[in-house]
């Protein structure tokens, strides 16, 4: 680290704004592509140093910019839903989609919610880098598999309350480092016959109270002390701005594409992170 780099991190200036930025950016990519943001930043910040300035509450909150993009790119699908729902339930109408796709996201939320709340309780720590090379190989055979069967037929108006519930619980597997929330909802979407961009417009739907409401709950400590200031305030600005063009892009990209290169990128990061492993380069 050159002169000038060490003044500026000592001093937590310029360069602990610049490691909110980055981190954002991280953040923001990772957090909607089906390749797990937490593996990402635990990576990144190990592999730089910077677990010191950054702990996994700071971190965390960074994901707030995230939450914020998702509302405002869907927040015209959210409001139809919402005030559907509301419509379908004063005239009894059970049979609407909006009344469907409301109660499967209720129902699949409860699952990963209920798992992360627990795992906080119990103070069990699943970060490590083992896990998530082993996670990011295990997730990308799914949606590789996903890819082969998945019939691709249906579209979001054809969306099912099972849906709903069935993607909710392939959520769980999010609670684990490297599985990816986008990738584990992603790929149930394509087991059960989703189109892509239906399967991943879906998933950012059904995430977004589990991911409100995780990083309220891991982060409101680190919110409410204020130690990182600025810093944490470019973090997640930049998680925000990076987040809504990822999303802007994934669908877009899913229009035409399959995730077939995810599924290259996510084996190719867990065989590189067991060989770092391997040679010490990483901690296990």
């Amino acid at each position: 680290m050159t002169p000038l780099l060490v003044v500026a991190s000592e001093s937590n200036s310029l360069f602990a704004l610049f490691q909110g930025v980055v981190l954002g950016l991280v953040q923001g990519i990772t957090e909607f592509l089906p390749i797990s943001s937490t593996a990402h930043l635990i990576i990144f910040t190990d592999v730089f140093g910077w677990q010191n300035q950054w702990k996994k509450e700071a971190i965390d909150a960074i994901q707030f910019g995230s939450v914020i993009a998702v509302l405002m790119y869907f927040w015209k699908d959210i409001r139809n839903i919402l005030s559907g729902a509301l419509g379908a339930f004063v005239r009894k109408e059970w049979y609407r989609e909006d009344w469907k796709i409301f109660i499967g996201i209720v129902f699949g939320t409860v699952p990963a919610l209920a798992g992360g709340l627990m795992l906080k309780e119990l103070g069990v720590k699943l970060e490590s880098a083992t896990l998530i090379a082993v996670m990011s190989i295990v997730m990308s055979l799914l949606l590789a598999l996903a890819e082969k069967v998945g019939s691709r037929k249906r579209g979001f108006d054809e969306l099912e309350v099972k849906d709903g519930i069935l993607v909710g619980l392939g959520q769980m597997i999010a609670l684990l480092p490297g599985a990816s929330r986008s990738g584990s909802t992603l790929t149930t979407g394509l087991f059960l016959g989703l189109r892509r961009e239906t399967a991943a417009r879906f998933s950012f739907l059904l995430g977004l109270p589990t991911l409100a409401i995780a990083t309220l709950v891991q982060t409101k400590d680190v919110l409410q002390d204020g130690s990182m200031g600025m810093p944490l305030l470019f973090g997640i600005i930049s998680a925000f701005v990076f987040s809504y063009l990822s999303i802007a892009w994934l669908l877009k990209f899913l229009q035409r594409q399959s995730t077939w290169v995810f599924v290259w990128y996510r084996l190719a990061l867990g065989i590189t992170l067991l060989a770092a492993i391997a040679t010490q380069v990483l901690k296990a």
